[in-house]
């Protein structure tokens, strides 16, 4: 139900686990919607549907805090209604409440720059990590973290050496307690390159970043790493195919196409993995 064949990627759970924010790219990864699916009582989930906040502007990155009640994305939608697309992407949040979402708002500097900002998560403190392109960063491309204080975000501060390099450093994960962070980087630079990583912040200071062995990471790209609410589970998403058998004999268009829109087929689809597998290589 959730991943089709098309391409499919940036899962979040809802605390419960049975709501599940998504995201539907084009091919070429330059149209991209926030999609919604919901767990029924047998365990099904519905027929995914375009979240009533998206469907108009490039929206991605989900990521709904654990107590549920707000919901953060990127977007390059314009500031003022009428007004074209931003050449850039900005963090914005929806509040999530019993009658529904509410409108979405952008964050203010400093979490928002004039250079993209991308892939919010958000630990138990509020404080709120992200990735950016704004100028002093490393790479091309660096991972950031602002502080929230007294009801507002602190200066963003830049997670350094153990974490940024002069590659690009995109998505990270940040623990609801900050005890870990697990992000994707590109070594080199080039989405083939993207797979995971993962480091532990012992009194305030983030270990080395480690790259997560396969088959967490891949020779695919990697993205999207979240865990969910209760810590039991890795979801991910990624474009790696498994080997199609050689047919027994020549297929006709029905079969053929069946075989190239389904899952597993080269494109993103969404997958889980036992958090232990993880916690294992510590």
């Amino acid at each position: 139900m959730i991943s089709k064949g098309d391409y499919e990627s940036h899962p979040a759970f809802s605390p419960g686990g049975d709501t599940l924010y998504f995201i539907k790219y084009s091919y070429d990864l330059k149209l991209s919607a926030i999609y919604v699916s919901y767990k029924h009582n047998g365990g099904q989930w519905s027929e995914p549907q375009v979240a009533a906040f998206s469907g108009k502007y490039m929206d991605a990155d989900p990521f709904v805090t654990r107590d549920g009640k707000a919901l953060f994305f990127m977007s390059n939608r314009p500031l003022k209604d009428g007004d074209a697309p931003q050449d850039y992407t900005d963090i914005w949040k929806v509040n999530i409440t019993k009658n529904g979402l509410s409108e979405p708002v952008r964050l203010d500097a400093p979490v928002n720059s004039d250079k993209d900002e991308y892939y919010p998560t958000v630990a138990d403190n509020g404080d709120i990590y992200f990735g950016s392109t704004r100028d002093g960063g490393k790479g091309g491309s660096d991972i950031y973290r602002c502080q929230f204080k007294d009801g507002k975000y602190m200066p963003a501060e830049n997670l350094g050496d153990a974490i940024n390099s002069e590659f690009n450093e995109y998505e990270a994960y940040i623990a609801p307690d900050q005890s870990y962070i697990i992000f994707n980087a590109s070594k080199p630079n080039g989405l083939k390159n993207l797979d995971f990583y993962i480091s532990y912040n012992q009194n305030g200071t983030w270990t080395k970043a480690k790259k997560l062995p396969a088959p967490i990471s891949s020779d695919s790209i990697d993205w999207a790493p979240k865990v969910t609410p209760d810590g039991k589970y890795f979801y991910f998403s990624s474009t790696r195919s498994k080997d199609e058998p050689i047919p027994a004999k020549a297929e006709n268009a029905e079969q053929f196409n069946r075989r190239l829109q389904s899952a597993n087929n080269g494109l993103s689809d969404i997958y889980i993995l036992d958090f232990k597998a993880i916690k294992d290589l510590k």
